[in-house]
């Protein structure tokens, strides 16, 4: 019998399955290390998705994937201003939707861990 391997995963769909949770130690230990704070961190993340401290905890308890997380999120109407370049790719010229609210995201941890000032972070 013949067994046929699923095609690999493209990368879009690894992030969109991937479990908030599982990330945000990782934001966390990023921030910390670079002496911010978790409440610092949170605070990036409420400006990004609307999310309270509370509903991130409850994302994180569920097991909620990026999909689910950034679907139910009301992104910030200044999302649009993070540019730059995350993990080799310039944010801004990402296509496809989710991974670039990802990417956002993940810039927005990068500027905080690199000091950057809270009100440059959240392009105030």
């Amino acid at each position: 019998m013949l067994r046929t391997m699923a095609p690999p995963k493209s990368s879009d769909e690894r992030i969109a399955e991937m479990a908030f949770g599982t990330v945000y130690p990782h934001y966390v230990n990023k921030v910390v290390k670079k002496g911010r704070t978790e409440d610092e961190l949170l605070q990036v993340i409420r400006w990004l998705t609307g999310y309270t401290p509370a509903a991130v905890q409850k994302h994180i308890d569920k097991g909620t994937t990026f999909e689910a997380f950034f679907a139910q999120a009301k992104l910030n109407a200044n999302a649009g201003k993070i540019t730059g370049v995350i993990c080799g790719h310039r944010v801004e010229d990402i296509e496809n939707p989710l991974t670039q609210k990802v990417r956002y995201l993940d810039k927005l941890v990068d500027e905080l861990a690199k000091g950057k000032k809270m009100e440059s972070v959240l392009r105030a």
